[in-house]
């Protein structure tokens, strides 16, 4: 089954990853559903963090599209596949 993972304290809420998903796996949320979250200080340098950040709700609905791993601004998604090969984002 794949694992789909997203490092909340990189997520600056961009809501790409949700836009570009075919099969929904992300949901943004209200940031203060990770109350000891520190965002990251080298993604807050590039981008502005938001009210929201992203959600993995659906992720065994994963299809290995890797679309949101080229959207994602914060690089803050991780995807393991079925064999166990890890995808990891990667700002275009």
């Amino acid at each position: 089954m794949v694992s789909v993972e997203v490092a909340h304290e990189k997520c600056t809420g961009c809501t790409h990853c949700r836009d570009v998903c075919p099969v929904t796996v992300f949901e943004m949320q209200p940031r203060e559903n990770w109350p000891n979250v520190v965002d990251d200080p080298n993604v807050a340098a590039k981008f502005q963090f938001r009210a929201e950040k992203s959600a993995v709700i659906h992720g065994p609905d994963c299809i290995m599209c890797e679309a949101c791993l080229f959207e994602c601004e914060g690089e803050c998604i991780t995807i393991v596949d079925d064999e166990g090969t890890v995808h990891k984002s990667t700002y275009k």
